[in-house]
């Protein structure tokens, strides 16, 4: 069986380079996914970051998760659960303005060590970006220019809690769906598994990894890529024992970012009819998943496809 790529950042530095940049090349062409370890942020950091979120779950949300479960019946389901997951979750928002400082029941320190790690985090997303660049042979920044929009990437973190599940057979934590927007960064527990993704047909666990972080691509970078790096598939299994804890830090193209297929990666694509791929601007797609999240992607971009020959969109605007 295949091996789930992990990719060494700190061998980026050495003579290495080569050989992770084509592991990471080959994770986005084939998998979808990857796992970073040696990332440059730090291990306390990360652990703080830990405790504080399941200390807030305890606190605050696991008697509320309790009480909709309890008012749904859904201890006693008997058949399959398709419109709902088994998630407890809350959103903090980053970029292009924060509201860290807005969210109930958070203590300070919390909201402050989640500010300290979402600039970690936004630096990493940035650097793989570069490193995408570089593999797909764009000029360096070329992502983050086609992101900026006219305020900036749209930064913002799922913080997630999968309680125990009395029927996992029954209700996914989380539906299969692919990620609407750009460069997913996911810090995940590391002892309760359930992220799986699909892979030639096939579930495939992401498996729990101490310190690490997960990263998957969302249906932007298909876009601007041209379908040669696919956003993929992916779900989360309920589990009957333990709290799984989930941060994904979604790093996104800002609202009236345009988006569409990098004019260089079609000329070097030597066949006829290369552009599969709509132009769009980013809200407008939003609009769209929104009511769309948990289908196909496929029918997304060629409604978006329908959109493009009615809209005059102007250049793309970068920094």
């Amino acid at each position: 069986m295949e091996t789930f790529p992990v990719v060494n950042m700190e061998m980026l530095n050495t003579e290495k380079r080569a050989a992770i940049l084509e592991k990471i090349k080959d994770a986005c062409e084939n998998w979808g996914f990857f796992e970073v370890i040696y990332h440059g942020i730090s291990h306390d950091l990360m652990d703080t970051v830990e405790k504080f979120t399941k200390e807030h779950y305890k606190k605050c949300m696991e008697q509320r998760f309790k009480e909709m479960v309890a008012s749904k019946g859904l201890e006693a389901v008997q058949t399959e659960i398709d419109d709902l997951d088994w998630e407890s979750t809350f959103f903090l928002k980053h970029l292009p303005v924060s509201n860290i400082s807005e969210v109930p029941d958070l203590e300070d320190d919390y909201r402050k060590i989640m500010k300290e790690f979402a600039d970690k985090l936004e630096k990493l997303a940035e650097q793989l970006l570069d490193l995408l660049c570089e593999n797909l042979g764009l000029e360096q920044g070329y992502l983050k220019k086609v992101f900026y929009g006219s305020k900036g990437p749209t930064f913002g973190t799922k913080v997630s809690n999968y309680p125990p599940c009395p029927k996992p057979d029954l209700i996914k934590g989380l539906r299969a769906h692919t990620d609407a927007g750009g460069i997913i960064l996911l810090f995940q527990d590391d002892k309760v598994s359930g992220l799986q993704l699909l892979k030639d047909g096939k579930w495939i666990d992401v498996p729990p990894m101490r310190h690490s972080i997960v990263i998957n691509l969302g249906d932007q970078l298909e876009v601007i890529t041209n379908g040669k790096y696919k956003s993929v598939e992916h779900r989360v299994i309920a589990q009957p024992d333990g709290n799984r804890m989930s941060l994904a830090s979604f790093y996104n193209p800002g609202s009236d970012a345009v988006i569409y297929p990098a004019p260089e990666l079609l000329e070097k694509e030597e066949k006829e009819n290369t552009v599969m791929y709509p132009k769009f601007v980013f809200e407008d797609y939003m609009k769209l998943y929104a009511g769309l999240k948990f289908q196909a992607k496929e029918p997304r971009f060629e409604a978006m496809k329908a959109v493009e020959t009615a809209v005059n969109l102007g250049p793309i605007a970068t920094v």
